[in-house]
């Protein structure tokens, strides 16, 4: 089967020469101005309308500036000179998106009365922060019911009583804005190496397909590139593997199926998934859409995991020159942990935690609903709806 990140890599060139390229495969940054932030705490610029890693060891990690009189926040990030939100992270964390780049809200100026863009209309397809906005610290009452999922126009807000505690927080995952109701599903694992059903262009109304990377792990320019499953240049890029956020929520991506609808309306959503049976019964995961396949049923999410099984094609053996078939069964994949370390490197990190945080459950069922997509989901793909 087959934050707002674009790497156009021609143009790239001088850059890539004096900089080199960072651990994620992405050419370093010449400055430390900080644009947004990956799910393992890496550090992502914009220059020459371009993403790049900032380099830790020139720019000093978190210390990066940024160039914004408004100041970085707790996560290395400018802070966003309005209230506006337009995403949440993981850690309940809220996220505006300014000068076509990602910000982090500044909670202690856009707190309580003092926001003046406060209000709950549904304006432009934004989010602002309730008019009795708390950043407490404690006594954590967040309950997904507290939502308002009214979708007038097409967008979503904050519930009226939404409130930021983080101690006491068991589920991170809780404090997601969820657009719809939940559903019953099922899921299944793969890992093609293919390239996305979702990085063509024209499947839906998006910011950008999902990016696609060469042999070499660098995003590739050229959005209908033909896939390294039929003989060409562009693969599944390997930091689309899922990673944990904490023991019960997960980031990931997927490839999907949901009844009554289309690539077109489920192309780059997120969904919040809740597992209802194996060992991993009540953990969470979020997942981005980037494919889709025609062996899949209805309410069918098969969740990209390094080592989860080829499935029905194999672009892992030309984009790492390799025999994939030794990387366990076709449709199942690895047995064991041990397996993983015969994976190239920059996918056992996804195949690791197969094993951990997803206690290596065989296709558990789970209840799903739309939610808003994280910014780090975002950053990976650079595909925002």
């Amino acid at each position: 089967m087959n934050t707002k990140l674009l790497i156009t890599i021609a143009s790239m060139v001088g850059a890539v020469a004096a900089a080199g390229y960072g651990p994620h495969g992405a050419p370093y940054c010449n400055g430390c101005t900080v644009t947004g932030t990956g799910g393992d705490n890496s550090l992502w610029g914009w220059e020459n309308n371009q993403a790049c890693e900032i380099d830790s060891g020139m720019c000093g990690g978190s210390n990066a500036t940024n160039n914004n009189n408004n100041g970085v926040g707790p996560h290395g990030t400018r802070y966003c000179s309005g209230c506006t939100i337009t995403g949440t992270g993981g850690d309940n964390s809220l996220w505006g998106w300014e000068n076509n780049a990602a910000c982090e809200i500044n909670t202690s100026k856009c707190g309580g009365g003092n926001n003046n863009n406060n209000n709950n209309n549904y304006n432009s397809g934004t989010k602002s922060l309730p008019n009795n906005y708390n950043n407490n610290n404690n006594n954590n009452n967040n309950n997904n019911n507290n939502y308002n999922n009214n979708n007038n126009n097409g967008t979503k807000s904050l519930p009226n009583n939404y409130n930021n505690n983080n101690n006491n927080n068991n589920n991170s995952g809780s404090n997601i804005v969820s657009y719809g109701n939940k559903r019953h599903g099922r899921t299944t694992r793969y890992w093609d190496c293919c390239k996305p059903s979702c990085s063509w262009s024209g499947k839906a109304s998006v910011s950008h397909p999902v990016n696609t990377c060469n042999r070499n792990g660098s995003i590739i320019s050229d959005v209908d590139a033909r896939s390294g499953c039929d003989g060409g240049e562009a693969f599944m890029c390997t930091d689309q593997q899922p990673w944990a956020i904490n023991d019960n929520l997960s980031y990931g991506f997927a490839a999907a199926s949901i009844s009554g609808g289309s690539e077109a309306t489920w192309c780059c959503a997120c969904y919040k998934l809740t597992f209802t049976n194996t060992a991993i019964a009540g953990k969470q995961m979020i997942v981005q859409v980037t494919n889709t396949g025609g062996d899949l049923g209805e309410n069918h999410f098969d969740i990209q995991m390094p080592g989860g099984g080829l499935g029905i094609f194999d672009g892992c053996s030309s984009q790492f020159n390799t025999n994939a078939a030794s990387w366990g069964e076709r449709y199942g994949g690895l047995r064991s942990a041990d397996g993983c370390s015969n994976l190239p490197s920059s996918l056992q990190a996804g195949c690791q935690w197969r094993f951990g945080w997803f206690k290596n459950a065989d296709n558990p069922e789970m209840d799903f609903e739309e939610v808003e997509c994280p910014a780090e989901l975002v950053a990976k793909t650079g595909c925002r709806r």
